[in-house]
């Protein structure tokens, strides 16, 4: 291999690296942009951890509400099947 083709060979090269590293750039500024607008739509669309458990705790105290209104319900139902003695005649 002559002199000149080396040079040309290493300009090959780093053509190539250079062209790759190009490339291989661009796609990591498009997944960066891609993930800071995924990361903005997480932000706006999903709760937090304190929002939630806020939330759970609301659904929580609405559903021993209910679970209290049925005992009542149920005592109440309970009374009036209960046996009533019957007048003697």
């Amino acid at each position: 291999m002559t002199p000149e083709q080396m040079v040309y060979l290493v300009l090959a090269i780093a053509g190539a690296v250079g062209g790759a590293y190009w490339r291989f750039s661009s796609v990591v500024a498009s997944v960066k942009d891609e993930l800071a607008a995924h990361r903005l739509h997480t932000a706006e669309t999903y709760v937090t951890k304190a929002g939630m458990q806020e939330q759970t705790a609301q659904i929580m105290h609405a559903i021993d509400g209910i679970g209290k209104r049925i005992d009542g319900i149920s005592e109440r139902l309970d009374r009036a099947f209960e046996s009533k003695p019957r007048p003697r005649s």
